[in-house]
């Protein structure tokens, strides 16, 4: 369903992470002593009473002050707005009214979206009352005392929110796939994201390490919805200190997670390296479906054989993700960045697909008639009895056979191509548990034992 968006703006550590974080009932924002963590605007689900609505994070703003991120996290809050069905302002009531709320709420002033005015850090409700008494003064309706760490009087703001949000009724249903953009620091993720969505969605820097959070970016293309996560550069650990960057990693590795397919960028000067082939193993442990995105291509010298070259030293790096569709673009000049998606609609749909019993023993009868079992020095050879999808996301299909120990990883991996060479699982890894006669039994007997108790 697309759902509407609340943007949350305000000043640097006013607590506007902390304040999504409450909204969204978790903690996956990077809440961090340190101003300017969040960079990039990241949206996050959120609900109350009976409405879903998407929340953006934005950085924090500052208007007199042109050092290092600061015009570009203006623009990222400014985009924020575009599409926004209603913006929560985000001040500190410890602080008090500062020159730098008034300059924001200047520019919301001249915006066409509802504004609510949320003053942060009333943790005593007497004291709260005559805090965000003083923010009247900004001409932006009523101030609502709140506390993000312990939630009081947010209920009372979100009654006042969900006023703004469209009728349900106007909601549309969609069924959206989840694309994480996963890489090392500085290989053109964030370029890469900026390229597919056709706007600067995310701040892009030679500085490796820009993106801190995981963010978010809904993407319509024809009927169909992409949720696009860009993530931080993931470095070796050894190399990663304790604070805001160790955070930034770990939500990356749940961006993974909650994926659906994962764009897997390769800076195509540097090779697959050493980390990259530990990060395409944590891809694989999670069973998510790989593209492969061989970026900066422009930057190589070409002849009618390069790219055949290239790809065979890349797929020789990931021999065990030879099932992984692959792909050279420059993220720069969006060379072959528009046919990425068209791969995602490929993976995500074989990543997703279930087909029935009868279907896959019939691929099982083809595939034994052309290559038997093979047989052990005792003469026993191995038997499959039949086969059958038992879930997807990834795709996992259970083989019962005689004894699984009889099955040695070439007619593994014969099994496996099969499959995927007749129903078509491309871009998506195939799980294949071999079960044997004794466990089928054992679990008989167990299921025996439990109905006799």
């Amino acid at each position: 369903m697309k759902l509407p968006i609340v943007a949350v703006i305000g000043r640097p550590n006013v607590g506007k992470s902390t304040f999504v974080n409450r909204l969204a009932g978790d903690q996956q924002a990077i809440v961090h002593d340190e101003p300017g963590i969040t960079r990039d605007r990241t949206y996050r689900p959120g609900f109350w009473l009976d409405r879903d609505f998407q929340i953006v994070d934005t950085g924090g703003l500052v208007f007199d002050d042109d050092t290092e991120f600061l015009p570009m996290i203006r623009q990222q809050a400014m985009a924020a707005l575009v599409g926004a069905s209603v913006a929560i302002f985000v001040v500190d009531g410890q602080l008090g009214l500062t020159e730098g709320d008034r300059e924001i709420a200047a520019w919301l002033r001249r915006q066409t979206v509802p504004v609510l005015l949320a003053v942060n850090k009333c943790e005593s409700v007497e004291q709260g009352l005559a805090q965000a008494a003083e923010f009247w003064e900004l001409g932006l309706g009523e101030p609502y005392a709140i506390s993000a760490i312990h939630g009081s009087g947010t209920g009372e703001l979100l009654d006042e929110l969900v006023t703004h949000l469209p009728p349900v009724d106007d909601l549309v249903e969609d069924d959206e796939i989840k694309v994480a953009i996963i890489g090392r620091p500085n290989v053109g993720k964030s370029s890469l994201l900026n390229a597919l969505t056709g706007e600067q969605r995310s701040i892009v820097s030679p500085v490796s390490g820009t993106t801190r959070d995981a963010i978010d970016m809904i993407v319509q293309r024809g009927e169909q919805t992409y949720r696009l996560i860009d993530t931080a550069g993931i470095r070796r650990k050894k190399n990663v200190d304790y604070g805001a960057e160790f955070f930034s990693i770990n939500r990356a590795f749940k961006a993974i997670r909650r994926s659906d397919v994962v764009l897997f960028v390769i800076d195509v000067l540097d090779g697959v390296t050493e980390q990259d082939l530990k990060l395409a193993g944590r891809i694989i442990d999670e069973g998510r479906a790989v593209i492969l995105v061989i970026n900066k291509w422009d930057t190589v010298e070409k002849d009618s054989d390069t790219i055949y070259e290239y790809k065979k030293e890349i797929m020789s790096r990931l021999y065990f993700m030879e099932w992984a569709q692959i792909i050279f673009v420059s993220a720069m000049t969006g060379q072959r960045v528009n046919k990425i998606l068209d791969l995602v609609d490929t993976a995500a749909a074989a990543h997703r697909r279930r087909v029935t019993t009868s279907v896959i023993n019939e691929v099982l009868e083809e595939a034994v008639s052309w290559h038997s079992p093979p047989t052990t020095r005792q003469g026993k050879q191995g038997r499959i009895y039949y086969g059958t999808q038992v879930s997807s996301q990834p795709p996992t299909i259970a083989l019962f056979v005689n004894d699984p120990k009889r099955f040695n990883d070439n007619y593994r991996r014969y099994i496996d191509r099969q499959f995927r060479d007749q129903l078509g699982f491309i871009g998506t890894p195939v799980r294949l548990v071999w079960r044997g006669k004794k466990m089928r039994e054992l679990e008989r007997g167990a299921n025996k034992a439990t109905k006799v108790k």
